[in-house]
C-alpha cells in the first residue's frame, strides 16, 4: 500500500454534495464527448467467456475474476478488465460506418491493483470505440482524437467550475505530446515512472505516445501494454500533474488499434502467438474486423481531478484496507 498524505487537506465539498457533482460530471461528459467524436451510447458486458479472448489481458499477468454458470456448462466466465477488444467487434457487429463509434460504461474488477490514491480494485470508465479507415491509421488522426478528448475535458471543467467555482481544480489549456522514446533519451537514468512524473510536471497536461514496444537504450518497454488491441506505435496516455498530491494523474488510455499485420507481429514479440487461435484474434487476423481508434476514459479519476480530492474513494464506492480507511478518515479524506 502507498499513500499519499497532502498536508492540510480539506475537502471543498460534503458527501452528498459530492454525489451531486459526480451526478453531474459524468452525465454532461458523455455527452459532450459523444457530440465530439460522433459517439453512441451502447449496452456492454460485465463478463465474458474466456474462450472469445475478448478480455483485456492488461499486462499478461492479472488475473480475472472468473466464475462458473450453472446453466453455461462451455466455459468459465470472466469478469472484464475493460472492453477494448469486445468494442471492436461491437462496430462491426452493430454495423457502424466509418467515422461512427460507441461508448459504454465500463465496470471492471482488478483484483491485483495494487491500492493507493489512485488505484482501486473496482475501475469505472468512459470505453469507447471509432471506425476509421486504413489511411487514417496515422499519428495525425491519434493526436486529433486527444485534441478532441481534451477539448471535451475542458469544456466539462468549465461547466463544473461555473457550478463549483470553489471546488473544481483548474487545468492547462493545451495538451503537449512526446513519445516514451524521446522521454527515455532525455532523461535515460530515470525510470520510466520518474519520467512520467517529470513531464507531467513540466507541461502540466501531456499524451505520452508509443507504449508497449522496446525502447532502444534499455531494451525494456515504457510500461506494459496488451498485444492485441493498440497498435504500439500509434497509442498513448493522457497524465495531468495534479498539484495536490504532486503527483502525475493518468485519465485515458487510448490508441488506434491493430491491423492484422501489427496484430501478428506484437503477438510474436510477446510470445503469445497462440491467441491467434481464439476468436477474435482469428476474425481480425482474416481482415473481417473494421480499423478502428478507441480508448477509455477514467470517470471517478476525472471527478477526482476535477474536484481536487486527495482519494479516488472519495468519488467512488469500493473497498480498501482497514489501514488505508484509517489513514485516510485522521487525514480528512472522506471515503465513501
Amino acid at each position: 500500500m502507498t499513500l499519499i498524505l497532502p498536508e492540510d487537506y480539506q475537502p471543498t465539498l460534503t458527501i452528498r454534495d459530492t454525489e451531486a457533482a459526480i451526478v453531474f460530471i459524468r452525465e454532461q461528459f458523455q455527452a459532450i464527448l459523444a457530440e465530439k467524436l460522433n459517439l453512441q451510447r451502447m449496452s456492454a458486458p460485465l463478463f465474458v467467456e474466456h474462450h472469445t479472448g475478448l478480455n483485456d489481458n492488461l499486462n499478461g499477468i492479472e488475473r480475472p475474476v472468473a466464475f462458473d454458470a450453472k446453466d453455461i456448462r462451455e466455459d468459465d466466465l470472466e469478469i472484464v478488465h475493460s472492453l477494448a477488444k469486445w468494442k471492436r467487434l461491437a462496430l462491426k457487429k452493430y454495423g457502424f460506418g466509418i467515422h461512427e463509434g460507441l461508448y459504454t460504461n465500463m465496470n471492471a474488477i482488478r483484483r491485483d491493483e495494487e491500492l493507493d490514491n489512485f488505484h482501486s480494485l473496482y475501475v469505472d470508465q468512459w470505453d469507447w470505440e471509432k471506425v476509421i479507415t486504413k489511411e487514417e491509421r496515422t499519428t495525425v488522426t491519434l493526436k486529433n482524437t486527444v485534441e478532441q478528448i481534451y477539448a471535451a475535458i475542458k469544456q466539462i471543467e468549465k461547466e463544473c467550475a461555473e457550478r463549483y467555482p470553489a471546488s473544481t481544480y483548474r487545468l492547462p489549456d493545451e495538451v503537449h505530446f512526446v513519445s516514451t522514446q524521446e522521454l527515455e533519451d532525455r532523461w535515460p537514468a530515470l525510470s520510466p515512472e520518474e519520467r512520467e512524473n517529470k513531464i507531467a510536471q513540466e507541461e502540466k497536461a501531456v499524451f505520452i505516445m508509443k507504449i508497449g514496444d522496446k525502447l532502444r537504450r534499455s531494451g525494456q518497454p515504457h510500461d506494459g501494454r496488451a498485444p492485441d488491441y493498440d497498435d504500439w506505435q500509434l497509442n498513448g496516455d493522457l497524465l495531468f500533474w495534479y498539484e495536490p498530491l504532486q503527483q502525475k494523474m493518468e485519465i485515458s488510455s487510448m490508441g488506434i488499434r491493430v491491423s492484422p499485420e501489427s496484430l501478428h507481429d506484437q503477438l510474436k514479440k510477446a510470445n503469445c502467438l497462440d491467441r491467434e487461435q481464439l476468436t477474435f484474434h482469428h476474425m481480425l487476423l482474416a481482415g473481417k474486423l473494421p480499423y478502428s481508434i478507441g480508448g477509455g476514459i477514467g470517470q471517478s479519476r476525472l471527478c477526482m481531478l476535477l474536484l481536487g480530492k486527495a482519494h479516488i474513494g472519495e468519488v467512488q464506492a469500493s473497498v480498501w484496507s482497514a489501514e488505508m480507511i484509517k489513514q485516510c478518515q485522521d487525514n480528512h479524506m472522506q471515503i465513501l
